[in-house]
């Protein structure tokens, strides 16, 4: 049970209670799935703090927490919770609360950073996390299918960008994981070319990276397509990212450090001479996040471990000619690497 990780993380820090004010860790250790609340847990008791908008909300989801009602703020409401059960020491998330609010926090007891801690616990997902994550997945192929049904020349970014989001609601989907990129031609170099108005041209490739939020996961896949006969360096590009991509879904392993993960993706493209051209990492954890640890980067040691959600997601991108980026979303098993995402792959010429 979640819960009971929290609990070892107080024993292993020495800690009297936590408090919990992140809303993507707040949801997954509580189920609570509204916009205001805050988490108070010690190794006997878990309190969830929120106004009157949220009680019996909070009294259906979080239904191993202790419901306060808010009469205060919710800061006030934790400090004076401590100030009665005579904690001593309490860990918070320095990477989310303002000076003020630790201020506040250390008048009542000794505070002590856990910066990332919940989210270690948060990297390896549970059977019923990894089924929505694949049907998330789902959406975004399905998506992919419906993409190159409607994709022509003479269309906006914009407009296929409308289009892919209201599909994925049509799927299912609450909404689209992040800004939908939509980046065609030479706006193809830009990494993050959220969508604009740019008219799309016969001989382009588009890059199409999108994702759906079902059930409060995420899914994140990236194609990359051609309209019409495309240049001949871009098809040289796409199979480098391609023949990238595919040696780290056959080589990457479970108890391998992630910047040895990324170096198996990164040496094929730098082999070709593209190394300067692959700025970015080769991916990151998924779940209630988008971006969540682990990160496939060259400067992460963290080791892959079973049931982590991760991204592969190398990519060319060379400035006045285009960009191609191919990503699947992951689960690390002992077995390998099984995907979320299945669509083609394939370098589709429509």
């Amino acid at each position: 049970m979640k819960i009971e990780k929290v609990k070892n993380l107080l024993r292993e820090k020495q800690l009297d209670a936590i408090v919990v004010l992140s809303p993507f860790n707040r949801r997954y250790l509580s189920g609570f799935t509204g916009s205001s609340a805050g988490l108070l847990i010690t190794m006997d008791r878990n309190i969830l703090i929120t106004d009157f908008r949220y009680i019996e909300q909070a009294t259906q989801q979080a239904e191993h927490f202790e419901i306060v009602k808010q009469k205060t703020s919710i800061l006030q409401m934790i400090a004076d919770i401590i100030d009665s059960l005579n904690i001593k020491s309490i860990g918070f998330e320095g990477d989310l609360i303002t000076y003020h609010d630790y201020a506040e926090l250390s008048k009542s007891a000794e505070v002590v950073d856990i910066s990332g801690e919940i989210e270690k616990i948060r990297m390896i997902k549970t059977a019923a996390e990894i089924e929505i994550i694949q049907k998330a997945a789902n959406i975004a192929d399905e998506t992919f299918d419906y993409i190159l049904k409607i994709t022509k020349p003479g269309m906006t970014e914009m407009q296929l960008n409308n289009m892919i989001e209201m599909k994925m609601r049509e799927l299912g989907a609450t909404s689209s994981s992040f800004d939908t990129i939509v980046a065609s031609g030479v706006r193809g170099a830009l990494p993050h070319g959220v969508a604009s108005n740019k008219v799309i041209e016969s001989g382009e490739m588009i890059t199409f990276d999108y994702g759906a939020l079902y059930n409060g996961y995420i899914s994140d896949i990236t194609r990359t397509i051609a309209v019409g006969e495309p240049k001949e360096e871009m098809v040289k590009i796409y199979n480098i990212v391609l023949e990238s991509q595919l040696k780290a879904l056959n080589e990457i392993t479970i108890g391998m450090k992630a910047k040895d993960a990324d170096k198996i993706a990164r040496d094929v493209i730098a082999s070709h001479g593209y190394g300067e051209q692959f700025g970015h990492s080769l991916g990151h954890g998924i779940g209630l996040e988008v971006h969540e640890s682990p990160i496939i980067s060259s400067r992460c040691d963290i080791v892959l471990e079973e049931n982590m959600c991760i991204t592969l997601e190398p990519g060319i991108y060379v400035e006045g000619l285009g960009g191609v980026r191919i990503e699947d979303d992951v689960l690390v098993t002992k077995n390998g690497l099984k995907r979320f995402t299945h669509s083609s792959k394939d370098l589709i010429i429509l």
